[in-house]
């Protein structure tokens, strides 16, 4: 059949838009702060035969593209083995397992499939990042885990919801062994709201134009999407593109994690081989096959915006297997660091082997940080348990045309900070500082933007706290001729004195009492290009509004300002 262009864009449209219903959806009914706040959640639609993506909201984690394809493919694989029970109309499975196509544990997966007539049409999935998994710690960043389990319970796919109905024994299981289980029921109960909206507006459109023209839609859509990536690809310079990231430390063994990589451009399509990384980790920065993909989707993603998001735009896209290395983790590796940190360190190695041949699409490093950061403790005043979750933005590295964004949110996604207001309101906690961190830019043409620093305080009780950052040793890279952006920076103050983590961004257990501060400065962008070709007039504004003092204009950018 063949589709006049017209309906094709309306379908494709329609289609985003239940993905966003549905991610709307999720965050007003959450009840944590980092999912109803910081939108740390993504929902997707994804097809019957292999789980291959159709389509995903705008307002969903990028890193989550290629991961919820993985994880519902999974499930429909194990359906098939007999491994996984098989589906009815209004079954949804819960999966968190990062070995089945996942991250970390704390990211807990939805699929649903959708019926027609008797038969599946499609499957609807979500991510959400829950608060707590139970493990080792409180928020399951276990700094020092050498072992999965210590960080939590890894479910593998089950039926959490049958006909419609919440189980309540698997929700018995999962609720005896994670923290604050009472409010956990409110998010799960806004993620399975999420797929149903989802799986109304899917029907609508099926209603409307016929099960037939709508999967002939997505089947051209999918065409299309994988011809506009090859022609991107297409203008790449044939070659070969080196790079390299680092990771600070596994948590374990301080010292750092290298990410090598390899891009060899023919024709038109690209082939990244990461087989020369670090060999597996002791410690949570493994990453499993499933977020080194998504990891590499998305940066390309940030390099062709215009390119639609579905299975089509990752066909050109080769990524060898990189067995044998920290980013392709198997059981028992520990891997709460994969998503939120080691994911954007293979992004960060992605724009640096690129930024060679496109210098006017790539951006330097940005901060590739989610500065994870978990509180949990006993709050006296009202009586209950707690666990808070803090995500940080950081600044993005410069480009060809212009400075990098300040305060930017992470990499991998469109999760932001959640509200002051929100966080002092929902925990024991006081913000005594959060601003920008004038001058943790790299210096360039064009600088980096500006990282975040805050301060928070600790107002009553006991309290355990835990981090899994990154770029505390090596900040993000400049990219032709541009500095790195300044480090990430935590310091913990109890009874006055001052604590610097041994691995500088990650430790796990920290006692803290009414009082005790937490000091964070995120990192900032790389610089783009030569900083003594910057602008004069520009680094004499950046001084004027503080961002940087004379001294540091003389010595970063060699401009004299009174």
């Amino acid at each position: 059949m063949t589709l006049d262009t017209l309906t094709l864009s309306v379908i494709q449209a329609a289609l985003q838009q239940a993905c966003d219903e549905m991610d709307l959806t999720f965050s007003r009914a959450a009840f944590s702060p980092v999912i109803a706040e910081a939108n740390d959640r993504s929902d997707g639609i994804y097809s019957a035969e292999d789980g291959s993506l159709i389509a995903q909201g705008n307002q969903g984690l990028p890193v989550f593209v290629g991961v919820m394809q993985h994880s519902t493919r999974t499930v429909i694989e194990m359906i098939r083995d007999g491994s996984c029970l098989p589906p009815q109309e209004g079954d949804i499975y819960i999966v968190n397992d990062p070995y089945l196509g996942g991250t970390h544990l704390m990211d807990v997966r939805f699929v649903m499939p959708l019926y027609r007539d008797g038969q599946i049409f499609c499957w609807l999935s979500n991510t959400g990042h829950w608060p707590d998994i139970g493990g080792a710690v409180p928020g399951g960043f276990s700094a020092s885990a050498t072992a999965v389990e210590q960080e939590g319970l890894r479910l593998p796919p089950v039926k959490l919801f049958k006909k419609g109905v919440l189980d309540p024994e698997i929700h018995a299981i999962i609720a005896s062994n994670i923290r604050v289980a009472d409010q956990r029921i409110g998010d799960i109960k806004a993620q399975a709201a999420a797929l149903l909206v989802g799986q109304d507006r899917v029907n609508e459109i099926l209603d409307r134009y016929g099960d037939e023209t709508v999967r002939d839609a997505i089947s051209e859509l999918r065409r299309r999407a994988a011809e506009q990536m090859r022609a991107a690809i297409a203008a790449i310079p044939d070659g070969l593109y080196r790079s390299k990231a680092f990771v600070d430390s596994d948590g374990v063994v301080d010292h750092p994690l290298t990410i090598a990589l390899l891009v060899e451009k023919e024709g038109e399509t690209l082939t990244f081989d990461f087989s020369q990384s670090s060999h597996p980790c002791a410690g949570p920065m493994n990453s499993v096959l499933a977020t080194t993909l998504s990891s590499v989707y998305l940066a390309m993603r940030h390099i062709f915006p215009d390119v639609p998001i579905n299975a089509g735009a990752f066909e050109p896209l080769i990524v060898k297997r990189p067995e044998g290395t920290f980013l392709d983790a198997h059981y028992p590796r520990p891997v709460s660091g994969c998503a939120a940190e080691v994911s954007q360190r293979i992004a960060e190695a992605v724009f640096a082997a690129l930024v060679q041949a496109l210098p006017e699409k790539v951006t330097a490093a940005p901060a590739g940080s989610s500065g994870n950061f978990a509180l949990g403790g006993h709050d006296p005043a009202r009586g209950r348990d707690y666990v808070m979750y803090q995500i940080s933005g950081g600044g993005y590295g410069g480009n060809a045309d212009e400075d990098g964004l300040a305060n930017g949110c992470s990499t991998i996604g469109i999760s932001k900070s959640p509200p002051v207001e929100i966080m002092e309101q929902a925990f024991p906690v006081l913000y005594r500082h959060y601003a920008l961190r004038e001058g943790s830019g790299g210096a360039g043409k064009h600088r980096g933007g500006f990282g975040l620093a805050y301060e928070v305080e600790l107002l009553r009780g006991e309290a355990r706290a835990s981090f899994v950052m990154d770029h505390g040793r090596f900040g993000p890279q400049g990219a032709l001729g541009g500095a790195d952006g300044a480090v990430n920076e935590v310091t913990v103050f109890r009874d006055g004195e001052a604590h610097v983590p041994p691995h500088l961004s990650k430790e796990q257990d920290i006692p803290m009492k009414a009082g005790d501060r937490v000091r964070v400065g995120t990192p900032g962008g790389g610089g783009y290009g030569d900083p003594r070709r910057r602008d004069p007039e520009a680094v004499r504004h950046d001084v004027a509004m503080g961002y940087y003092t004379a001294t540091q204009a003389k010595e970063m950018f060699g401009v004299a300002v009174e």
